[in-house]
């Protein structure tokens, strides 16, 4: 009878096993299956486009009872073009958004990205957005003890400059290394935004920041104690992006663009937000 017993346990605990082994196989396997591609005719089907953005002046941002924003009213325009609800999402940090990307959590990352080799080889583009550059945000002299601000990139040597994770500065500052024949100290941020950065700047609690010109420029009256004037990049083409298997909504999307570039909302919206003279 005892016996009996210890056989009948030894055959519970190898059944147990097997189901849990079998459990564990499942679930890797569906962790490691590819997600389906989701391109405008699935995107279409559900008749929702997911943005991810910044909570910034040139994202979206609340003002009272208003929702604000640059990349916020270009997104609002495409759902009214594209008869899609467009969903945002917001994300300060650009490594994070590409996370969410690759997710597929949302479609598009609208924001001022810069179109680069690097990002090509691996996402899609829209057609440009808008013209930007990098520059380097420090505090004027008044702020800063009399030191007067850096206006030549060769005294960029030994010195420290701050940006968000992932930042498409990154690659030019390490060309500009090169080209000046010293080290700069590069810190990539993975918590603070452009934005962040810039006011930390400001408040004393870091030197120097790398950020893009219509970011800086949006913090200037806010914060008098900031200087922008000196450029680290050429001008830029910057875009959205999306996943390398989204083609079709990349076309839509661009399609949905120049539709709103030639009735004048575009413009209308950029001049609001980057044209305010």
């Amino acid at each position: 009878m005892k016996k009996t017993r210890k056989i009948l346990l030894v055959y519970v605990i190898l059944l147990v096993l097997v189901v849990v082994t079998m459990m564990n196989l499942w679930s890797y396997r569906q962790q490691k299956q590819p997600l389906s591609p989701r391109d405008y005719p699935e995107i279409s089907q559900e008749g929702v486009l997911r943005v991810v953005t910044e909570y910034n002046p040139t994202g979206y941002f609340v003002d009272g009872d208003t929702i604000l924003g640059f990349q916020y009213e270009l997104c609002q325009a495409i759902a009214r073009v594209s008869g899609l609800e467009v969903q945002m999402q917001l994300e300060m940090t650009l490594d994070k958004s590409f996370d969410l990307l690759n997710r597929q959590a949302v479609d598009v990352i609208a924001r001022n990205i810069p179109i680069t080799t690097e990002i090509k080889e691996h996402y899609l583009f829209t057609e440009p957005i808008i013209l930007n550059r990098q520059v380097l945000v420090q505090r004027t002299a008044k702020a800063n003890h009399g030191i007067q601000p850096i206006r030549n990139q060769l005294h960029l040597g030994k010195k420290t400059l701050y940006l968000p994770k992932n930042s498409p500065a990154l690659l030019r500052l390490r060309n500009l290394e090169h080209e000046i024949g010293d080290t700069i100290y590069v810190h990539e941020d993975e918590l603070y935004s452009d934005e962040q950065l810039i006011i930390q700047v400001a408040k004393g609690d870091i030197d120097f920041a790398v950020c893009n010109q219509q970011n800086a420029e949006q913090l200037l009256n806010q914060y008098p104690e900031i200087d922008i004037q000196t450029d680290i990049s050429f001008t830029q083409l910057e875009s959205w992006v999306m996943r390398s298997d989204s083609p079709f909504l990349r076309d839509s999307l661009n399609c949905w663009l120049e539709r709103l570039k030639a009735d004048g909302t575009y413009k209308k919206i950029y001049n609001q937000y980057y044209n305010k003279k």
